[in-house]
């Protein structure tokens, strides 16, 4: 026999069974009323995490994370159904825009022209108004998985004056799952006439579980920002840049989130109904990837870092949650049952130059990454 022949194919035929870390499943999730099929995606690694992406607002739908003794509990809030998705518009784990957060008025202008987006928010623009890009179904671009990942890409084209927005605007999003537990949304778009994009996720989360009977009020979060955007009564920001020391918005050291959200004392917890406002964590934006909040549970252990490239974090804390719901466990969801951590720019900014651009010329490309860092320690 020739052994070096035998050698090589045996070689060859070992590598070919070598198990790959990333997994993906591909299967339908729905279908609308258009008859537009909605599919579900799921990344799985050999740790045991998974993440479940649907089709209709590129939503994570769940996120399943073990704790140290090895219990796997989804972290992610979300429903079971798409006839519950449409059914209540939550942004239940979403992609929103193509403006996140809220334009005044729902009005703007570029190069002296004003532009007016429908308003699903009171007298505002929320989440790009009235049909967001979180009601729309997705197409999925490619989903691949290799050893050290598993990703699907998706795309969404928005037409040229879709919700008043100018131009006809491209975006994908990318969703990784790694062997190290991370999980990375990247966003991108570009344009063929000048707009404003500002894109971010939506997800609401609980460490504790999605179904848990003590919500998330007893986690712990961290946010490294001297100073925050105090609100009006329509939640829009008044234009301040205030420091957070000696307030109930202080995070720069963990706090249980619960043991300040009903601070009848401090008038913005009272606008807010809660927290639902944006720290500063980067006064301008540097274009590099930096830590935006930790979340830890204390009685499991599961805790969460998030990074990302943009200048705002808005923290929300699940205020407006009612028990109307139902979330995938059979549970209703209740007022303080998730928090969401969006990463984006400053709300308003179409309004507020202070708070920066958000003008996306064609030939450039907008981009906002993301990293949710998971572990379960004790």
């Amino acid at each position: 026999m020739n052994w070096m022949r035998f050698a090589g194919a045996l070689a060859c035929l070992t590598f070919s069974h070598v198990a790959i870390a990333g997994d993906i499943s591909r299967h339908t999730f729905g279908q609308t009323e258009t008859g537009r099929i909605v599919e579900s995606v799921k990344l799985s690694n050999d740790n045991g995490v998974s993440a479940t992406i649907i089709t209709y607002g590129a939503a994570l739908q769940s996120l399943i994370l073990p704790d140290v003794s090895g219990a796997h509990v989804d972290v992610a809030l979300g429903h079971a159904t798409l006839a519950e998705y449409v059914a209540k518009r939550q942004f239940m784990g979403a992609s929103v825009g193509r403006v996140a957060n809220r334009i005044a008025g729902g009005r703007f202008s570029l190069d002296g022209k004003p532009y007016q987006v429908t308003l699903n928010d009171g007298p505002n623009a929320l989440h790009g108004g009235v049909t967001g890009v979180d009601q729309a179904v997705w197409d999925v671009v490619e989903a691949k998985a290799d050893r050290d990942s598993a990703q699907v890409t998706l795309r969404l084209v928005s037409p040229d004056g879709d919700q008043g927005f100018p131009g006809r605007v491209t975006t994908t999003v990318i969703y990784r799952l790694d062997d190290k537990d991370q999980l990375s949304i990247e966003y991108q778009a570009t344009t063929d006439k000048v707009t404003v994009v500002s894109l971010s996720n939506h997800a609401y989360w609980n460490l504790a579980g999605e179904g848990s009977a003590s919500g998330a009020m007893g986690l712990t979060l961290e946010i490294p920002a001297a100073s925050y955007l105090p609100v009006d009564q329509t939640l829009i920001p008044t234009g301040l840049f205030t420091a957070v020391e000696g307030t109930a918005f202080d995070f720069r050291t963990p706090r249980a989130i619960g043991e300040r959200v009903r601070t009848a004392s401090d008038e913005q917890i009272r606008i807010g109904r809660g927290y639902d406002h944006n720290w500063v964590v980067e006064r301008t934006p540097s274009g590099t990837m930096h830590l935006m909040a930790r979340v830890t549970d204390p009685q499991s252990g599961r805790a969460m870092e998030l990074w990302s490239d943009q200048p705002g974090l808005q923290f929300y804390s699940g205020n407006f949650l009612d028990g109307t719901s139902r979330g995938k466990s059979g549970q209703l969801y209740r007022q303080g049952d998730a928090i969401v951590l969006e990463p984006q720019a400053f709300p308003d900014a179409v309004n507020q130059p202070a708070f920066g651009s958000v003008r996306l010329v064609p030939g450039k490309t907008y981009r906002n990454a993301m990293i949710y860092k998971f572990k379960s320690s004790r």
